[in-house]
């Protein structure tokens, strides 16, 4: 065997909520984990400013202090935490191999993919820096709309989740105005129905999105351009929410992993055990519905207990 192969019992990948609690409780069950942080060590809750919806902060607590004191708990009870991503995987022998950063070969006995899903924006420069300084771009509603409570806000998307989110923005927010790019809603016509009867959502159809303004840490409106008459309007707005979907990090999988057409990993039901046998999954690179903290760290629970049992099997 090469000198650059590494055996290793249980290796998680990815380092989220879901990763680091699969790591919590595969660590205390002596399944000795080594888990490898990714490109984006801690996931999407790095940019999240304040969480307040996760069970056990009182007081709230930002997303990246949040993710060191998952990383300081796992560490705690013996995973070794590393530096570096998965680029390549052979799950079609006994043996589940995986690349880190294309040089290290890895052989293990489980494998937990908690790699997550990146919510997908507009790729305007404007909205990178308001997301980066946390002063009024998000995409997730339920996350932060509390942040935004009798306040206006703009939504962009057209999909159901954009309708589904646009509606929890009303019940909190003054107005929201949801920009729909096309003549179109491509929701189901039960949740388009829904937003066009609410009072305090304006839709304005065939609508793109030109800037997010501000005064440079947070967001004070949000420009739009009427597509048939080329009209450029200022909305005011303290937030601004990309509801244009995700894209699981699931693509180094496919070839082995079983994945829906979106490209999320398949589980079966009530279990996260993924179509190879010692290959568990966790959190947004399997959950399209839900995509919070709390559910992800469940899942991350899910996969270790899975793991362990599959281990004790092998006996």
């Amino acid at each position: 065997m090469s000198d650059t192969i590494e055996k290793i019992k249980c290796l998680i990948i990815g380092s989220g909520p879901a990763g680091y609690t699969a790591a919590i409780y595969a660590a205390r069950a002596n399944m000795h984990p080594v888990l490898y942080q990714g490109i984006q060590p801690g996931g999407q809750l790095t940019t999240t400013n304040e969480v307040e919806n996760f069970p056990g902060y009182p007081d709230g607590v930002t997303g990246p202090e949040m993710m060191v004191q998952l990383q300081g708990q796992a560490e705690r009870f013996g995973t070794a935490v590393r530096e570096g991503w998965a680029t390549k995987v052979d799950f079609s022998g006994e043996v589940l191999k995986v690349w880190i950063n294309d040089v290290k070969e890895l052989h293990c006995e489980t494998v937990i993919i908690s790699t997550g899903a990146a919510a997908k924006y507009l790729g305007l420069q404007s909205e990178q820096h308001y997301l980066l300084t946390g002063g009024g771009v998000s995409a997730c509603a339920i996350c932060d709309g509390f942040f935004y409570r009798n306040q206006e806000v703009v939504i962009v998307g057209a999909g159901d989740s954009a309708c589904e989110e646009a509606h929890y923005l009303s019940k909190m927010c003054s107005k929201v105005t949801m920009l729909v790019r096309s003549e179109h809603f491509r929701a189901s016509k039960i949740m388009e129905d829904r937003v066009r009867k609410t009072e305090n959502i304006t839709i304005l159809m065939n609508h793109d999105t030109v800037e997010v303004l501000g005064d440079g840490q947070v967001v004070t409106s949000v420009q739009a351009k009427n597509k048939t008459t080329g009209e450029i309007i200022d909305i005011p707005a303290t937030g601004f929410f990309v509801a244009i979907g995700h894209k699981p990090n699931t693509d180094i999988f496919k070839d082995y992993i079983t994945l829906d057409e979106t490209g999320y990993i398949i589980n079966k039901p009530g279990t996260a055990q993924t179509n190879v046998p010692g290959v568990f999954v966790a959190g947004d690179a399997a959950d399209h519905v839900y995509r919070q903290a709390v559910t992800a760290a469940g899942t991350g629970c899910m996969a270790a207990l899975d793991a362990e049992r599959y281990l004790s099997t092998l006996e």
